[in-house]
């Protein structure tokens, strides 16, 4: 399931237009799913959700920092993400639809911001590096 070189231009393109502001579409993108999706909230009871909160503020900088780490280190996505593989799956358990419901949230929130840029091409490119990700955390491969 590796991107191709096209997809990762795509995403490094992308990556690159949002510069500093990663941190700020991550922490709505958790906004947007606690708000849509209630129950994601279960592994989180110890933080103020609020929108805005500086926890989730706090959060969506972690979030952000993460995925910039993975489109670095895509060919070892399983050793970068250990860590984070063993906080969400062995010490949180993390339900694996969990991931998929942030990223589908992460997704609106980068084409709510970027529409002339969110071509079916750039959503694909997207979708298939958050697929990475997740895979690798969840399964350790990718």
């Amino acid at each position: 399931m590796a991107l191709s070189p096209a997809e990762l231009a795509v995403v490094h393109a992308l990556w690159r237009k949002m510069g500093s502001n990663v941190g700020i579409y991550t922490s709505e993108a958790l906004e947007r799913t606690f708000a849509a999706f209630p129950s994601t909230k279960t592994y989180f009871q110890h933080l103020d959700l609020s929108p805005g909160s500086a926890q989730m503020k706090a959060h969506g900088q972690k979030l952000a920092d993460a995925l910039a780490q993975a489109l670095s280190h895509l060919d070892d996505l399983p050793g970068v993400l250990a860590p984070l593989r063993d906080l969400h799956g062995q010490q949180l358990r993390v339900a694996p639809a969990d991931f998929q419901l942030l990223g589908h949230c992460l997704l609106v929130t980068l084409a709510r911001h970027y529409p002339g840029d969110f071509s079916p091409a750039m959503h694909a490119s997207l979708q298939k590096f958050l697929g990475c990700v997740f895979s690798a955390l969840l399964f350790g491969d990718h």
